[in-house]
């Protein structure tokens, strides 16, 4: 390939559209009087995205806070015995729970209704009857 080939090939040394040339970075260059910022106008808005990243950021962090706070508080509405009491409080516990008992004597019903305040007269309660 002499010159003239090299320059009609891709990347070679044709000159850019329009009387622009190519520069290094493979953007068309413009003319003496364009901004030589150009390509870093994107930049231009930086602190703006910054920001609103950090935002979302904060954010983000707080809802996580919030939730783990939430959990926390839950946590201590529900009662747990081995959490919320101590060896001694769970062996009393455990005391009481033995001494309870149901039983089916007929005797301690009639002891039970003797010393009843209630009237024995009283008529049966049926609901939604008026009386």
């Amino acid at each position: 390939m002499s010159g003239p080939e090299v320059a009609n090939t891709p990347g070679g040394g044709a000159p850019a559209k329009e009387g622009k040339e190519p520069v290094a970075n493979g953007h068309a260059g413009e003319s003496a009087d364009a901004n030589p910022f150009a390509e870093y106008m994107w930049m231009e808005n930086e602190e703006e995205y910054n920001r609103q990243v950090e935002e979302e950021l904060l954010e983000q962090d707080f809802l996580e806070r919030c939730f783990q706070e939430m959990l926390e508080e839950e946590d201590q509405d529900w009662f747990i015995p081995s959490r919320d009491l101590n060896s001694q409080g769970v062996g009393q516990l455990q005391q009481q729970l033995n001494g309870l008992s149901v039983s089916d004597h007929h005797s301690n019903m009639e002891e039970v209704a003797r010393k009843s305040i209630l009237n024995p007269e009283a008529k049966e309660f049926v609901p939604g009857k008026k009386y």
